[in-house]
């Protein structure tokens, strides 16, 4: 019988990185500086979020947990890690850490090595207690990377590294039970806490409709919260449906007072959404819970399994309606929904930092294994450091690799304030005072409704019977800007934005964009519902993404009193959601449901 013990990314996070599921959501923002991050780029292709050492190029502080081994003795100590610039062939490996038991280092030191994650041996050592504290301990601040710790005094045993064995091997040793836990029964089960899902929450709570909110990070917002923090932009409260909007400025401020990009935190105003939300009775929300599973039956969702993100346990949410506002069209996609998804030459993800002036010298490593930019065009002046157009990613897979393309945005940041201070000798006294681990994506899956909304409709200002949310913000969509492309040619870091006008402004984007054509009772608001990649230009901005939920929250309201699905709204109560639009849900709730 193996004696195999596992110390994860699970418990390591409820160890020491508690400020990551905690002050994230009750004090606004994590500190700028970073620290082990609970990071899970890619946890829909591994399956499991890691940590992260996030530091800015200052090595963090360890991340620890105690274990207890079934006996003292002889171990063989495995970490799955990587080293994330293999890819690029780049020397140096930034993300080097070490594993201390109880205090010592083991010889071997991790995240130098692996273009893939993989199990890097440690090597045998020798434990004399059955209780010891393991420690990650950061050697660069430069994103090193930790999934797994693995202890086994079984000889011989190497643990599975394919994903589906993993997950499996994952759930054995630690011990998760076979089946979900039960989180509720519900009249909507919206996914995703963004602007749209928020707004979605809020609109149908206030009208007695029952909500689970399920959001896979410990912050709501999703690229206007502390995490991410781009600013809001579209105009609200416009014709035809003049209330609409109004939930948005509950939650955001709009218009001049927006918070600019890669702003403070507060600017934010994280707990500002959480107490809103939290103000509805008839929501119950649920943070940290990453929707991976979608049950059906006969062609409808049944329910949607999440896993957490910090502690692995599975959770089910059944409901009779569900809304994807994931962005990324997850639920719809494994619903089997009809999608698309523009897989070359779509917009990039960006993830936004900035620079302060600290009034003393401030120095900055160098970075070898960055990208040599000395003699090559690059934005210089302030004002231009870590704006939206640091992007990248256009001709790579949204999704499948977005840890690809958040290490690439990454290592253009660094690589760059690496050539103004050092090379350069520009700002001296300047220091990087923030920079987004998690990046704003702009574009993936879109979900197909009975209206396909296209650029040529919204130039012609085409009419629909159901036009209801207004459109504001102009055709915009972002290319590779060729006046920097030299800097990392066929894999460029900055973009530039094209715009396309359109007289009828606003423009009213049709209800039927809002719900799946093929699954009966799927909605959908966000950057994911039924566009074309072009009219995706004007559409996907958060004043406009989170009208959209507004809307979708009045449309559950009337498949609950109707017991119909979105699709019946539109063919029989078209008039009756006319005239909800016209009505606010701007005050909060004071029914129980």
């Amino acid at each position: 019988m193996k004696d195999v013990l596992l110390g994860t990314i699970l418990s390591l996070a409820l160890a020491c990185c508690t400020q990551a599921a905690t002050v994230l959501v009750e004090a606004e923002g994590f500190g700028d500086r970073g620290g082990w991050v609970v990071d899970q780029q890619s946890i829909d292709v591994m399956g499991s979020p890691y940590l992260l050492a996030h530091g800015l190029g200052v090595p963090v502080a360890d991340a620890k947990t105690t274990v207890t081994l079934p006996e003292p003795g002889a171990y063989r100590v495995f970490v799955r890690t990587k080293d994330w610039v293999a890819q690029w062939n780049a020397p140096g490996a930034p993300g080097k850490f070490q594993l201390l038991i109880d205090g010592k280092p083991l010889k071997e030191t991790f995240g130098a090595k692996g273009v893939e994650w993989f199990w890097h041996d440690g090597g045998t050592v020798e434990i004399g207690k059955k209780k010891v504290m393991l420690a990650l301990h950061d050697l660069t601040g430069f994103e090193g990377r930790c999934d797994a710790i693995l202890l086994t005094n079984e000889p011989g045993f190497i643990p599975p590294n394919e994903l589906d064995a993993l997950a499996a091997f994952r759930k054995e040793m630690l011990d998760l039970p076979d089946r979900p836990y039960e989180a509720g029964q519900f009249d909507v089960v919206v996914v995703g806490g963004g602007v749209a899902g928020c707004c979605t929450a809020v609109s149908a709570a206030r009208l007695a409709v029952k909500v689970a909110l399920v959001q896979n990070r410990p912050v709501l917002g999703g690229n206007s919260s502390s995490e991410i923090r781009v600013g809001i932009v579209g105009k609200i409260n416009q014709p035809p449906y003049p209330i609409l909007g109004e939930i948005v400025a509950e939650m955001h401020a709009t218009g001049k007072n927006r918070p600019r990009n890669a702003g403070p935190a507060k600017d934010f105003r994280d707990g500002v959404k959480l107490n809103l939300v939290k103000a509805e009775k008839n929501i119950s929300l649920f943070l940290c819970e990453h929707v991976c599973k979608v049950e059906m039956h006969n062609g409808r969702i049944t329910a949607v399994v999440s896993k957490n993100i910090v502690t692995g346990r599975e959770s089910r949410f059944t409901g009779r309606w569900f809304a994807d506002c994931t962005g990324d069209g997850t639920v719809g996609f494994l619903a089997g929904a009809d999608y698309e998804v523009t897989a070359k030459g779509h917009m990039g993800s960006s993830n936004l930092w900035s620079v302060r002036d600290a009034g003393v010298p401030s120095g900055f490593p160098r970075c070898p294994w960055g990208l040599d930019l000395a003699d090559k065009p690059i934005p210089t002046k302030l004002h231009l450091l870590g704006e939206w157009f640091w992007e990248s990613g256009f001709d790579l897979d949204t999704i499948n690799d977005a840890e690809a393309i958040r290490d690439h945005n990454l290592r253009a940041i660094y690589s760059v304030w690496d050539c103004l201070k050092n090379v350069k000798k520009l700002y001296p006294n300047h220091e990087l005072q923030w920079v987004a681990y998690v990046s704003g994506r702009r574009e993936s899956r879109r979900l197909l409704g009975d209206v396909v909304l296209t650029k040529e409709d919204i130039v012609a200002g085409k009419e629909y019977d159901d036009g209801c949310v207004s459109s504001t913000w102009s055709i915009d969509l972002h290319y590779p800007d060729p006046k920097y492309a030299a800097a990392s040619p066929g894999n460029e870091f900055i973009s530039t934005a094209r715009f396309t006008k359109f007289e009828k402004n606003p423009y009213p984007i049709p209800y039927r964009c809002f719900y799946s054509r093929n699954i009966d009772n799927l909605m959908m608001a966000g950057r994911d519902i039924s566009v074309t990649h072009e009219a995706l230009g004007t559409v996907r901005v958060m004043a406009t993404t989170g009208m959209m939920g507004e809307v979708l929250g009045r449309a559950a309201a009337l498949c609950k009193k109707h017991n119909c699905d979105p699709r019946d709204v539109y063919r029989r109560h078209l008039d009756e959601l006319k005239l909800l639009l016209q009505q606010s849900t701007g005050k909060p709730s004071t029914h129980g449901g």
